[in-house]
């Protein structure tokens, strides 16, 4: 496998973020799922995440904006990597702009 995962085109977190809540964190390093680096599909980064927790799933956003579902992840995984919630947010953009993305 390579250190490129490119899923299939779903839902993002942005046109989800009406119909339901969920839970964000950065993640500033590179982020390893099983054993290679992840990368966005879009522009290639590999650092400076946002990772993004909702109903469907795990999300992950690029420091260029570009959102990826992490089928390899799950809301267990970021409740294991998260920290304690520490802001709520009227909206997805509201969070964004907190975590400076």
């Amino acid at each position: 496998m390579s250190a490129t995962h490119v899923e299939p085109p779903l839902a993002t977190p942005a046109q989800a973020r009406e119909q339901m809540s969920g839970l964000m964190m950065p993640h500033p390093q590179p982020l390893v799922i099983d054993g290679q680096v992840r990368t966005c599909g879009g522009c290639g980064a590999y650092r400076d995440w946002i990772v993004i927790s909702i109903r469907d799933g795990v999300w992950l956003r690029c420091p260029a904006g570009h959102e990826q579902h992490e089928a390899r992840l799950d809301t267990a995984w970021y409740d294991q990597h998260s920290g304690p919630i520490t802001h709520q947010h009227d909206s997805y953009e509201d969070g964004l702009r907190h975590l400076v993305h």
